[in-house]
């Protein structure tokens, strides 16, 4: 565990503000889907919810969604050598200023207090994950749609350490999404550190963020000395406030498995597509969308060469992403799992020299050859995860030194599949290690550029 003290100078904000933060990809959730679910948010102490989360928590309370908040301890080991104040006085206080601060947040009553020990939470998971259970019970609305909000579970102190482990152990055995939120790492830790990398943004709008800044307020004995004399001294100071008067909160996010999401196989993918594709000529509305019309034109800006002699596109459907890759490459073959989709594919494409499109259940078949460009475009998340790994093989395998290997794909759940887009990435970086050359994320889709090792061939 890291050793630090909250009278530590820290890391001041300033440096967090330069370090990227800022441009942190935004939490996948939309405010309609936010307000569809339910979250049970857990916190340690008295002022940790509002830190790490009361922006959320407000934004949730505006939107109408089921909240339930359990506060697990009254913190009242925040002043041990107090001379004025004793644990029990400073306990009866403390729950007093939580009660006004989730008011503040607007979610009067929306609680429960678990009495567990200050700096013991490490010895009652099981009680925690009981809580937390019974809690899920309680809400309202759709038992699938279910996200926890807890202390990140490295955030250094014990008690955040433990009620972060014991809530990712309850998301992970009954299918919660999970959303993590830092306190003492922002003070303890350093930008160099990688581990924030993969973490989420949640804008604050101004009403949100004026109630945090309310709630905040409310608990006085944290904000405030309890007495001048020592031992009565604020415990959280001005400079690791700063953290927390961002026009956003942080999140490490980890998303639940879609509502009845099965391992599935690129046969099932075949299946699948050819009945989508039998439904509707243009299935995805690819030619009417602003959506897919805009995320195309920034695939194709995207490509940092002009032109390419040989490309390859997995999973063409009916190839409207194909044409505007066939003005850049000499040669281009487009391929999908859906003997319905080739059919359309080859007659949309019927005019454009140089283009082959093929019949291919990737990645237990694959086309011969090397190519310059690969384009794996809302393809990787109908695939199994060991089938996905196969995918990255095939692609290691025929991509020529210093080609590019495009990757875009939706950020939210995909419905009965497994997977999404944010892990299709993260698993093409870990297999591959390839040098990323361009990335773009939004909240509906990541968009990102690879670069095989070695030197391009020389025209």
């Amino acid at each position: 565990m890291v050793t630090f003290s909250h009278a530590d100078q820290g890391t001041g904000e300033a440096a967090w503000a330069v370090s990227g933060l800022d441009a942190a990809p935004e939490l996948p959730l939309d405010p309609a889907e936010l307000a569809g679910m339910r979250f049970v948010v857990l916190a340690a102490h008295p002022d940790d919810e509002t830190l790490g989360a009361g922006g959320l928590m407000a934004s949730l309370a505006a939107l109408g969604a089921e909240v339930e908040v359990l506060l697990c301890t009254a913190g009242e080991g925040s002043h041990p050598d107090s001379p004025t104040t004793s644990p029990e006085q400073l306990a009866h206080t403390r729950l007093a200023e939580f009660s006004a601060a989730l008011a503040a947040l607007g979610l009067a009553d929306r609680w429960a207090f678990l009495g567990l020990p200050d700096r013991g939470l490490g010895e009652h998971a099981e009680t925690i994950a009981k809580a937390v259970r019974e809690a899920a019970r309680r809400l309202p609305g759709d038992p699938d749609r279910l996200a926890l909000v807890a202390p990140y579970r490295a955030d250094g102190h014990g008690d955040h350490d433990a009620l972060g482990a014991a809530a990712a152990e309850v998301a992970r055995q009954d299918g919660h999404a999970l959303l993590e939120y830092p306190i003492w790492f922002w003070h303890w830790a350093a930008p160099q550190v990688p581990e924030w990398r993969s973490w989420l943004r949640f804008h604050l709008d101004e009403p949100a963020r004026a109630a945090k800044r309310r709630a905040m307020a409310e608990h006085a004995t944290q904000v405030q000395p309890l007495s001048p004399l020592p031992g009565d001294e604020t415990l959280l100071s001005g400079q690791f406030l700063a953290h927390f008067s961002r026009p956003f909160e942080v999140f490490a996010w980890t998303p639940a498995p879609t509502a009845s999401a099965q391992p599935h196989s690129s046969d099932d993918a075949e299946l699948v597509f050819d009945g989508v594709h039998g439904g509707s000529t243009d299935p995805w509305n690819y030619t009417g969308s602003w959506y897919e019309r805009r995320k195309r034109a920034l695939t194709l800006a995207a490509l940092p060469e002009e032109s390419y002699e040989s490309g390859l596109e997995v999973g063409c459907s009916i190839g409207t992403l194909t044409a505007g890759l066939a003005a850049r490459c000499r040669k281009m073959l487009a391929v999908d799992a859906s003997g319905t989709a080739v059919h359309r594919a080859r007659q949309h494409l019927a005019g454009c020299p140089g283009v082959r499109v093929e019949h291919c259940v990737v990645p237990g078949a694959w086309p011969g050859g090397t190519f310059d460009l690969v384009v794996v475009s809302e393809v990787g998340y109908y695939l199994s995860a060991g089938e996905l790994g196969q995918l990255w093989d095939r692609i290691e395998a025929s991509l020529n030194p210093g080609g590019t290997l495009l990757l875009c794909h939706w950020r939210h759940p995909v419905a009965g599949w497994e997977l999404d887009g944010d892990t299709v990435h993260a698993m093409a970086r870990q297999r591959l290690g390839w040098r990323t050359a361009g990335l773009y994320q939004e909240r509906d889709f990541v968009l990102e550029l690879m670069v095989a090792p070695g030197h391009k061939a020389s025209a």
